[in-house]
């Protein structure tokens, strides 16, 4: 799939925007604030279902009653539309002539995102590293998000009835819930977790030239029998949630740590071994996700190049050039061979 061309209108400080894309790279360029990333949020709504940045009405731009986003492929066109004066207050997908509420999962297409904020992503929070992992599952498995929602949905049941002191039979169906969707979760996160174990240490020595060790591990390990482990874990802090009035067990607790030379990477990796463990899982996201979807995702790349030196911008290139690239960067000489320019104001 290669995008031909993107229009949108009243989406953040846009009012109106519409430009061809190249098949091979993009560079949208301009100062900050001028509504580069917006244009990459618009194509992930399209080609994923929603953003990556907000929700449906933040994208709105202040002041607009609706918004609207289109893309022409090379042999479709979608939209989508959102108007909080309509009842449902929800946006809507239109595939060719066929309108949704919620865009099909068989035409989720994939899509790989590099940002700032993915350099850091070891010393950030637990929370972004579950979402690094989660949004990475949501793409090679379709059913994925769906059960995180059960779960989120689960959890916030439990929590509103811990904040009221419920005893443990009035918890009982949501620990049950949560602990069916949780082990599919864990599940989920522990097979992907080995799936880049398979190939980041090579991916990681081929980039920094070394013969450093590098690993990526699930904070808990809950071999076989998940489902009723988590129950029982939910169970047996029973009294501390209540006192405390939320749930403190669960996959929304776990995390993803980095080891590097069998310490953790967070400690004793430098700076540029932490973007080139970076690095190394964005090539790998790549490489799985062809492999397992079948289809060679669109990269975009929000202004990452600034944040890497020459060596590490060389591979990216390198390892990219086969795919619809479309990058932002706030300065015009941070670009790619081949690169159609757009200049925003």
């Amino acid at each position: 799939m290669v995008i031909r061309s993107l229009a949108v209108e009243n989406i953040r400080t846009h009012n109106s925007f519409h430009h061809k894309l190249s098949p091979n790279v993009t560079l949208i360029t301009g100062p900050n604030g001028s509504g580069k990333t917006t244009l990459l949020e618009a194509i992930a709504v399209l080609l994923r279902g929603k953003s990556f940045k907000g929700t449906d009405a933040e994208l709105l731009r202040t002041g607009a009653e609706w918004w609207r986003i289109d893309l022409i492929l090379d042999d479709q066109t979608r939209t989508a539309k959102y108007n909080p004066a309509n009842p449902a207050k929800r946006k809507t997908f239109t595939i060719d002539d066929k309108t949704t509420a919620r865009l099909p999962a068989a035409a989720a297409y994939p899509v790989v995102l590099f940002d700032p904020d993915d350099l850091r992503l070891l010393h950030g929070s637990p929370s972004r590293r579950r979402q690094f992992i989660d949004r990475f599952a949501a793409q090679i498995n379709p059913g994925y998000n769906k059960i995180l929602h059960r779960y989120e949905r689960a959890l916030q049941q439990r929590n509103r009835l811990l904040k009221t002191g419920g005893s443990m039979d009035s918890l009982f169906a949501w620990n049950v819930s949560l602990s069916e969707y949780g082990a599919q979760i864990v599940d989920a996160r522990v097979r992907l977790i080995e799936q880049l174990n398979a190939g980041l240490n090579t991916t990681y020595n081929v980039v920094a030239q070394s013969k450093d060790l590098v690993s990526i591990h699930y904070s808990h390990t809950l071999i076989d029998h998940t489902q009723q482990k988590l129950l029982r874990e939910l169970e047996t802090q029973y009294e501390r949630d209540r006192l405390l009035g939320a749930t403190s067990v669960g996959p929304h607790r776990h995390d993803v740590l980095f080891e590097f030379n069998g310490k953790p990477a967070v400690a004793v990796a430098s700076r540029g071994e932490v973007r080139t463990i970076i690095l190394a899982l964005k090539f790998l996201e790549v490489d799985i996700i062809q492999q397992l979807v079948g289809q060679p995702p669109i990269v975009l790349l929000d202004d990452v190049f600034s944040e890497l030196d020459e060596k590490r911008q060389t591979h990216l290139a390198t390892k990219f050039k086969d795919h619809q690239i479309i990058m932002t960067s706030a300065s015009a000489n941070a670009t790619l061979d081949k690169a159609m320019v757009i200049r925003l104001r």
